[in-house]
């Protein structure tokens, strides 16, 4: 790692190089887990926890962040200096038990998806928008039963198209609140729009 930051990586993460020494379930989940953070957006080093050397700049960005739930595994790859990784092999536990267990993974999990993401909130939206519109044609389909066919019960048009009519269109109206409440979301985390990796000064910019 200290070689490494001396030929300029600000931050060199530490990755296994493997999870053998992991249960089956641990290790499944794990890589799904991943998997699904990219698949959402997240900027995320796959097998990388929390063991990482971080210079001075790196530090200073990283507490341009003031946010509460610091989910660092993926607040620390947007800070965007040069980095560089470092594989090591984890050897099992010779004492002891992990208290890292299934709950705090599980909200450490959760931290990770709502802390970078939005796609849960928009996909919503998206839900609601083709359902509203499914109710619709629905809505059309009951009602062109009602009136040009003899098949229709009586009082069964009345009855099916409010509910499929309301129901699409409560569901837009939560997928239109789910965007608002996504973008507001994300602006109360106020992070850095950039950071400045150097500066130069206008009498060294004119420098031969």
């Amino acid at each position: 790692m200290v070689e490494q930051f001396a030929h300029g990586h600000e931050v060199v993460f530490g990755v296994r190089r493997g999870r053998s020494t992991d249960t089956l379930f641990k290790r499944n989940s794990a890589l799904f887990y991943y998997g699904l953070l990219r698949s959402l957006g997240v900027r995320i080093i796959p097998n990388h926890a929390d063991y990482r050397l971080m210079g001075q700049k790196a530090i200073a960005a990283l507490k341009e962040y003031t946010e509460v739930n610091l989910f660092l595994r993926g607040i620390v790859p947007l800070i965007g200096f040069k980095s560089g990784t470092v594989y090591y092999d984890r050897k099992e536990r010779t004492a002891g038990e992990s208290k890292y267990n299934l709950p705090k993974m599980f909200r450490l999990a959760l931290d990770g998806i709502t802390s970078f993401s939005a796609v849960p909130l928009r996909s919503v939206s998206v839900m609601g928008m083709i359902i509203f519109l499914l109710s619709l044609g629905m809505a059309g389909w009951v009602l062109w039963v009602k009136l040009f066919t003899a098949r229709a019960v009586p009082g069964w048009a009345s009855s099916v198209i409010p509910i499929y009519f309301l129901g699409g269109i409560q569901l837009l109206c939560l997928g239109v609140i789910g965007e608002y409440l996504a973008k507001g979301y994300i602006e109360t985390k106020r992070r850095p729009r950039y950071l400045i990796s150097e500066t130069t000064s206008k009498k060294a910019a004119r420098a031969p």
